[in-house]
């Protein structure tokens, strides 16, 4: 990776603040706490093309440079815990896939990773590989936008242009699989809605991507903006977290990453064919690189992100000729697992497993007990805590969301920087707003 220049932002001391009484509309805080002889407040949201998402800053500004900043949430919020309680292990898939928008299939992958562990089921080796790879392809796509937003913010707009054109061939694959583009809710207990509808074809769309489509892409990105002066200037020393601070405040993924922290989930606590006889088998698990940087700035995150897609594709690479035969979902080893059509249509057995998890939910029989499952996803670690007291739905469900985590750093990378480096210390993040407000 390039070595990023010896730069720091000016060191910034903030002055004593009387409390002043004006007539403002704005929140209490700047009732109490703006002079407007030195100072003046600027809100940054919550619509803004630069927040990428709904939330609001406000700025306390002394001249150019910020002198206090305060994060805001709730534009969003829809309940989306709450909802956990009322819907069964299976409908709830419907809910976790728009918590992150920009890579929903993940979150689908994640949550009935959970839900398994809670009830002790092992998935076939074939969903195991089929869910790799589509994880995957996930935080490419999460990535692409990430880099893609990140550099159009600082006025790379052909950048953009390409990542997120290239994320249009994700959404083709993941449409193919499930039959749908945006949401695909594609996982269930034990498996997943369906298998593979054409195979080849499946091979094929995801070999195309991979050998040819994302290697260009990210050759045209690299050359636009890995040397480009601008995005240079823009980004280095901009916003820099330290090791020590990344874990203060528990960062995870590509921003505990670019600060040193090498810590990932697919590595220090593996899970599908990141693990060792994965299919039973003795088959060893895919190798990869996890991408570290010290510098902790704008630029670091951006490099770290670009080679974990290149990581991620190898990965693919991997797995893509060697997907095991066998059925998708595991039916015969457990009666939480919806059963295959032929069995319900062929058999009485299956027959009534269909009607009591579908038509009664008296199928869902999980331990009385409470369990956490996480995956590495393209921001971090996202995982789900599930409290079950035995009955169909989960009694509660907490989620930990990489971006809630990681928008708690805006203050501390913002303070003292001047007003334009926010955008690009906000794209190098990359918030999204259905993960703060769950």
């Amino acid at each position: 990776m390039i070595a990023p220049e010896e730069t720091t932002p000016m060191p910034y001391t903030l002055k004593p603040i009387e409390a002043l009484d004006v007539d403002t509309d704005n929140i209490d805080y700047i009732k109490k706490h703006v002079d407007t002889g030195d100072r003046w407040v600027l809100n940054f949201g919550p619509q803004h093309p630069a927040t990428h998402t709904t939330l609001r800053i406000v700025m306390e500004l002394d001249g150019e440079r910020i002198a206090r900043i305060t994060p805001h949430i709730g534009y969003l919020h829809s309940g989306f815990e709450k909802l956990g309680e009322v819907l069964d292990y299976n409908q709830y898939v419907t809910i976790v896939s728009r918590m992150n928008y920009l890579s929903p299939i993940a979150n689908d992958i994640c949550w009935h990773h959970a839900v398994e562990r809670l009830f002790g089921i092992d998935i076939t080796p074939r969903c195991k590989a089929v869910r790799t790879i589509m994880a995957e392809l996930a935080r490419i796509q999460d990535h692409l936008l990430c880099v893609g937003a990140a550099g159009l913010d600082l006025n790379a707009i052909t950048g953009f242009l390409y990542c997120f054109n290239l994320r249009e061939k994700i959404y083709d694959i993941c449409d193919f699989i499930s039959g749908q583009r945006f949401h695909p809710d594609w996982t269930r207990v034990g498996g997943a809605m369906m298998d593979l509808p054409d195979e080849e074809m499946f091979k094929t769309l995801v070999k195309n991507f991979i050998h040819k489509e994302l290697p260009k892409a990210l050759n045209e990105v690299e050359g636009l903006l890995n040397r480009n002066r601008i995005f240079w200037d823009r980004t280095k020393g901009i916003g820099v977290m330290t090791k020590d601070e990344a874990n203060a405040f528990s960062l995870t993924g590509p921003l505990a990453r670019a600060s040193g922290v090498k810590r990932d989930l697919r590595k220090d606590d593996p899970y599908l064919c990141y693990a060792d006889n994965w299919d039973g088998q003795g088959a060893q698990a895919v190798k990869f690189q996890v991408p570290v940087c010290d510098d902790g700035d704008c630029y670091a995150r951006y490099l770290v992100r670009v080679e974990e897609m290149k990581q991620a594709a190898s990965i693919i690479e991997q797995l893509i000729d060697k997907i095991p035969g066998g059925p998708m979902d595991t039916f015969a080893d457990s009666k939480m697992v919806k059963p295959n059509k032929k069995d319900v249509y062929g058999s009485i057995e299956g027959l009534i497993q269909h009607f009591e998890l579908i038509m009664t939910n008296r199928g869902w029989k999980p331990p009385v007990a409470e369990i956490y499952g996480a995956n590495e996803t393209a921001n971090g670690e996202l995982g789900y805590y599930i409290v079950s007291d035995g009955g169909p739905r989960p009694w509660r469900v907490k989620t930990r969301p990489p971006s809630f985590i990681n928008y708690s750093t805006v203050a501390k990378m913002t303070e003292g920087h001047v007003l334009s480096d926010i955008v690009a210390i906000l794209g190098s993040i990359n918030i999204v707003a259905a993960e703060l407000d769950r």
